[in-house]
């Protein structure tokens, strides 16, 4: 009944903690492909390729269903995935769609037109891949009317925080939502497009300012995982141990992983 999670690097811990806490019952393997990142100065091609060989390798350990719990992998690589890649008793699943539910209000599964909603001027901070999928602003387009999103590419961010730099991450937000408010001073939402940057969320959320909602992916992820489970429990795949895989060193990821979830977390190699 393993449920897989692939991220490129460590941002999908933020995901992992958040699906754990809402399904204890659901083992999780989370694969990292550390020896690979950061994916977001990447192209498609390259994106695409990397990602499907790290969710072949979940699919092996037993999940049906994997979570790419990465944006610039479901931006670069998931719609192409799912149509010409993934078997058909598997699932890959993004996590675009729940955060652009929350934002706009609507239900999983509302397949009604697009409308307008309370949201007129959204700031999105992505990988500059992801920003360059436009993936976003599309699923976006299904949903909504008359938004203006504002895009940053935040160049930067992810290497500082696998590094486990955070005084540089902070700065590198504070640069960045500086850039974004020169183009867009008043945004209604600001949008965290990718999983690594919970972790400066505090950083985002004070630069950003107080009267600013801040939308971020995990919570909101592993709501949408556990609807879809309760209604395709079919999907639990075979595997019934959870564990941590990575293409890097073992050893510094554990080490790594255990300082951001501020518990003990052994990674083997994948």
């Amino acid at each position: 009944m393993a449920v897989g999670i692939f991220d490129s690097g460590l941002g999908g811990l933020t995901v992992y903690q958040a699906a754990q806490e809402r399904l204890p019952d659901v083992p999780f393997v989370y694969l990292g492909d550390h020896a690979n990142t950061p994916y977001g100065v990447r192209d498609a091609d390259d994106i695409y390729d990397l990602t499907t060989t790290c969710v072949s390798r979940l699919f092996e350990a037993g999940c049906d269903l994997v979570i790419l719990a990465c944006n610039t992998a479901s931006a670069a690589a998931l719609r192409r995935m799912q149509e010409g890649w993934v078997p058909s008793d598997k699932r890959v699943l993004g996590v675009f769609v729940p955060l652009i539910e929350a934002l706009t209000e609507r239900q999983w599964g509302d397949n009604s037109p697009p409308r307008e909603v309370n949201v007129r001027h959204v700031a999105l901070f992505a990988t500059p891949a992801t920003v360059r999928s436009r993936a976003f602003q599309r699923e976006l387009a299904f949903r909504a009317i008359g938004v203006d999103v504002e895009a940053q590419a935040c160049a930067g961010v992810v290497d500082a925080i696998e590094d486990g730099d955070m005084i540089l991450a902070e700065a590198l937000v504070r640069s960045h939502v500086e850039a974004l408010k020169r183009k867009m001073p008043e945004p209604d939402a600001a949008v965290l497009g990718c999983t690594h940057y919970p972790m400066v969320e505090d950083d985002f959320r004070a630069a950003i300012g107080e009267n600013v909602p801040v939308f971020s992916q995990p919570k909101l992820v592993a709501e949408s995982l556990a609807d879809y489970l309760e209604r395709r429990p079919d999907m639990r795949g075979s595997g019934e141990v959870g564990m941590f895989l990575t293409t890097g060193d073992p050893q510094w990821v554990s080490d790594q992983a255990t300082r951001f979830l501020r518990r003990r977390c052994e990674f083997h190699a994948a």
